[in-house]
């Protein structure tokens, strides 16, 4: 069964171009780690909630948008094997300068219970 990793992003609108350029570069080494798909979805038309809301999720500040993304993996082993090279294959740390503040970053992983 396919294994889903989800992610909520706020990023500085002057470094988008900075964030499509790091996401390029950590696709080939997701790939090469077994990923299938990533899509990374640049903020259009997200509102400010009442309760709940992608901007109160990430606490966005003026000047940023918000970036969806997600990733399919064949497997929950598979990116667990991925995520674990984080800490031992040494092209993860040259991109740890981060365009957007990593601190309120949000992920997670999630088994798919219906595609079309």
């Amino acid at each position: 069964m396919s294994y889903v990793s989800g992610f909520l992003t706020p990023v500085p609108q002057e470094n988008k171009q900075a964030y499509v350029d790091m996401a390029r570069a950590a696709w080939a080494i997701f790939k090469e780690y077994g990923a299938i798909s990533l899509h990374e979805c640049w903020e259009v038309d997200v509102p400010e909630g009442k309760v709940t809301s992608f901007p109160m999720a990430v606490k966005r500040k003026d000047g940023e948008a918000i970036v969806f993304s997600w990733m399919i993996w064949p497997d929950k082993e598979t990116a667990d094997r991925c995520w674990a090279s984080t800490e031992t294959d040494p092209r993860w740390a040259e991109m740890r300068n981060m365009p957007f503040d990593g601190m309120r970053m949000m992920w997670g992983g999630f088994e798919p219970v219906y595609e079309s």
